[in-house]
């Protein structure tokens, strides 16, 4: 599943993911009575950029976020769970999946509320981008899919690059 040479070996899909759960207080919503979407992309960054400095093992740096896509709404006291996995690794770059959940307290019942890829790079001391040391491989029919998209959102972001969109 390699793409390239990664010097430490690899590591599964899932040795390298975070999850983060937030209660929403007053300074988390909007003026719609409802979760800013901004504070929810702050924890997604972070919940990404801890995924990925697992997998490289050192500083990473968001390069972009390819998709956010707003589900549902979350309020005031809503407890917020977010998902955040490697899906692919290239030689600097990871893409790494985040999915958010509002969790129903009394049955335990997860809803998405939102879903969102970000491209991550491992960066030196520096700030320079350096190859990640770890490759990535799927264990489960799933992960393979889940990596095997990865792979043409990659192609997808490269062309939209080079044609400037």
């Amino acid at each position: 599943m390699a793409d390239v040479e990664h010097p430490m070996g690899i590591k599964t899909v899932g040795e390298a993911s975070a999850v983060a759960t937030h209660m929403l207080r007053h300074e988390d919503i909007n003026g719609s009575n409802r979760l800013f979407g901004g504070r929810l992309m702050e924890w997604i960054d972070d919940a990404a950029g801890i995924a990925a400095r697992l997998q490289c093992g050192g500083n990473v740096t968001t390069a972009a976020i390819d998709t956010l896509e707003f589900k549902h709404p979350a309020y005031l006291n809503d407890i917020v769970v977010i998902e955040a996995w490697v899906t692919h690794v290239g030689n600097t770059s990871m893409e790494v999946r985040a999915d958010t959940y509002v969790i129903d307290p009394a049955s335990g019942e997860r809803t998405m509320i939102n879903h969102a890829y970000l491209t991550e790079v491992c960066v030196d001391d520096e700030g320079h981008p350096m190859t990640v040391p770890w490759g990535l491989v799927a264990t489960t029919p799933e992960q393979h899919e889940e990596c095997d998209g990865a792979r043409r959102r990659a192609e997808i972001r490269k062309m939209r690059r080079a044609e400037g969109v």
